[in-house]
């Protein structure tokens, strides 16, 4: 039986599962201590940031693979240089890992991205805030997510505490600053790519943030046919040959007031703004993923239903758990699915999500609504 090492044991990982005991796959986990995916695969307890560990623990894996992008690159080096497959390989997740080399590297390859800078002083911050508008959004190169890592400022020294964190690591390779971009919503392409160079998309979604978090995907973006879908599975070619990608992908993207298409993320692994394709999708993005690293035809990507939508369960009940709720929320919405990551509920953390799909956006979208509501307080 092929093993594939799943290195973090969050929820993508936990995921991961179901589809490969499908697909005959034995998945290994490499999770912290607290990884949700260590209830449910064979797995062991360590650092990732422990060399030793990760290759002790690739020893018994056909391929090698991750729930976050956060590996240190020396680790990732090593495995490739001990002859592990590793996918997405160090040379790709590189522009995942930092946003300023993202941010040269997509300029280099001509791709449209906001206008940004490295700014490593509360001066330079300040030029770049005068020469665009007098606001911008201010990001750390390395750790951020869901909203954490940025900011939106007006002045330099606004940033001043970051300007003194980064100062205090010796490297000093400064913070990005970008222009604070007009658009009109936010949109996410998916994809995926096998080493041998098979490239599938699906359909653009339109993805809607809350306090910096992706509260809710709809599927396909309404209005996308035609040009948008066309730019955005553009976009994601070039960035999936450009850098080497392999595995499933999300590119997420500002579709601006002026009609154009930027840039904004960048993640190599499964992504929330994926997470509909297990219900709406023909194939799921985890299944998708698992081909993909093992260079296995991949699947078809087109949609089940006219729509699908996808809302995040954040924080979770007040009291007790999840599932003390499935009933209500099952006799009301038979048509939803329900997905549990058997995370403890917390404000603000994704705990789950609710999918539905349907022929009416509108029914589509109070089913999901409605459903992922019996969840939270």
């Amino acid at each position: 039986m092929v093993r594939v090492g799943v290195i973090g044991g969050g929820q993508l990982a936990r995921m991961m599962i179901p589809p490969a005991v499908n697909l005959g796959i034995d998945i290994r986990v490499l999770a912290e201590a607290d990884g949700m995916a260590a209830q449910l695969a064979a797995s062991q307890v360590g650092d990732y940031r422990d060399a030793e560990t990760v290759l002790a623990f690739a020893e018994n894996v056909d391929v090698i693979t991750f729930d976050h992008e956060h590996v240190p690159q020396e680790i990732l080096r090593q495995l490739v240089d001990r002859g592990v497959r590793v996918h997405p390989g160090p040379d790709a997740l590189l522009y995942a890992q930092d946003k300023l080399l993202m941010r040269q590297k997509l300029t280099d390859l001509g791709l449209p991205v906001p206008t940004w800078a490295r700014v490593r002083t509360e001066d330079e911050l300040q030029t770049f805030l005068d020469d665009n508008g007098g606001r911008a959004v201010l990001k750390t190169p390395r750790g951020g997510y869901d909203g954490k890592g940025v900011r939106v400022v007006s002045a330099g020294h606004e940033a001043s505490d970051w300007f003194a964190a980064v100062a205090e690591t010796g490297a000093n390779d400064g913070l990005l600053v970008e222009e604070l971009v007009e658009f009109r919503r936010e949109l996410a392409q998916l994809a995926a790519r096998r080493p041998s160079g098979e490239l599938v998309f699906w359909p653009v979604v339109e993805s809607v943030q809350r306090d910096g978090v992706c509260a809710e995907v709809i599927a396909p973006a309404p209005g996308s046919a035609g040009r948008v879908a066309d730019v955005a599975a553009g976009i994601a070619g070039q960035l999936a040959s450009g850098l080497g990608i392999t595995g499933v992908f999300a590119v997420e993207l500002f579709e601006t007031t002026d009609d154009r298409l930027l840039v904004n993320e960048l993640a190599m692994r499964p992504h929330n703004s994926g997470h509909w394709t297990q219900d709406g999708s023909t194939t799921s993005q985890f299944e998708q993923h698992l081909r993909a690293v093992l260079d296995l035809p991949l699947g078809a990507t087109g949609t089940r239903e006219p729509h699908t939508v996808m809302v995040n369960i954040l924080g979770g009940p007040s009291e007790g758990a999840l599932a003390d709720r499935y009933a209500d929320a099952m006799a009301m919405h038979p048509t939803v699915k329900i997905h549990n990551y058997g995370k403890d509920p917390r404000p603000g953390r994704k705990v789950g999500h609710v999918n539905a799909s349907g022929t009416e956006l509108d029914d589509v979208v109070y089913q999901a609504r409605a459903a992922a509501a019996f969840f939270q307080d």
